[in-house]
């Protein structure tokens, strides 16, 4: 074989060898990319309450990641746990779902994010909802929360401070305001600052505060009739789950009582007087992006904890009619909803 036969004998082979070495490398990679896309994620739910009471909420969740790829039955499973309104069972459900190996946890309210903290420090948590995660010691600060929690923050105090104020302009002359108060949602020390602070908005109103605890639905009629003796002039009703799905009931003893109630838009939907605060199905909708984030390799402690976009201000024209009140125009202008 000449020399010239024999380089092109030599670059041939090597020019196969090649071929081979690249169709392999792209049958590498549709394998990869096959198992990627055949992962399933195992997403976990730590609820407070009830699948049916915060049906709403997870539905907006399992919408907003279909959005963005993840279908139950496909490539992911949801986990949930519900305390049902039994605080403290949250701890144990939590470890329940470590127990799973999920992927991320999602959960709502202080003690649903402190029970999840606890029982992890690796596995991703997002907050769907959440007063003040900073003093409850479950995140370092909202801009960099640190360690494997992050999520979506309700800045629950400006819906007090405007609550105070709607019920100010419809009751001019009111000067006592009935709160129903849920204790055990967070730590003594900092359910007394948030207190405190509530107090002095009030006051700057020329209004006092009356708290009466509730701790279920068999509270309600008492805690009513408590604020009756003692004189108040309306009631709110604080964004809470274990008081969301109590809404109609506290909203037809508000009435029987003839007191104007204020709290957040689902409570007004269930026929309490007015409403203002953030959507909540929006806030958790939101939380499926801080779950695709974190399931694509970003971590907890470098997603900064957001605010509400979605405010809404809502008004009950029934009620404000059974209640024999009349809301000014310039108020019904600025509703987002009103309900007739």
């Amino acid at each position: 074989m000449s020399l010239h036969h024999r380089t092109m004998y030599r670059r041939s082979r090597v020019l196969c060898a090649l071929t081979v070495v690249v169709f392999a490398l792209l049958g590498v990679g549709r394998v990869a990319q096959a198992q990627a896309a055949e992962r399933i994620y195992k997403l976990g739910f730590l609820g407070q309450t009830s699948a049916a009471d915060l049906a709403r909420q997870t539905g907006a969740l399992r919408r907003g990641l279909r959005d963005l790829g993840y279908e139950e039955g496909r490539n992911l499973v949801i986990e949930s746990r519900w305390a049902e309104r039994k605080l403290d069972r949250l701890p144990a459900l939590a470890t329940e779902l470590v127990g799973l190996k999920v992927d991320a946890i999602v959960t709502h309210g202080s003690a649903g994010s402190r029970a999840a903290k606890q029982a992890t420090g690796t596995i991703p948590i997002v907050i769907a909802v959440v007063g003040d995660p900073v003093a409850s010691g479950v995140v370092a600060s909202l801009s960099r929360p640190g360690g494997n929690v992050t999520g979506l923050v309700l800045e629950e105090f400006e819906s007090t401070v405007k609550w105070l104020e709607l019920l100010k302009q419809v009751t001019p002359r009111a000067s006592h305001v009935g709160w129903l108060d849920v204790p055990g949602i967070e730590r003594p020390e900092v359910a007394e600052v948030w207190r405190h602070n509530e107090d002095n908005a009030a006051r700057s109103l020329g209004l006092t505060i009356r708290r009466v605890t509730v701790r279920g639905p068999i509270d309600l009629a008492p805690a009513f009739a408590t604020l009756e003796q003692q004189g108040v002039h309306a009631v709110i009703v604080p964004n809470t789950s274990l008081l969301n799905p109590l809404g109609s009931q506290i909203a037809s003893l508000a009435d029987k009582h003839r007191l104007p109630s204020v709290g957040s838009p689902i409570f007004a939907r269930a026929g309490g007087l007015m409403a203002y605060g953030p959507d909540g199905a929006d806030m958790y909708r939101r939380a499926a992006g801080y779950v695709d984030r974190i399931l694509r390799g970003a971590q907890p402690a470098n997603l900064p904890m957001e605010g509400p976009t979605k405010f809404e201000m809502i008004v009950n024209l029934k009620t404000a009619k059974a209640l024999g009140l009349t809301i000014s125009p310039e108020l019904l202008a600025r509703a987002d909803e009103i309900i007739d």
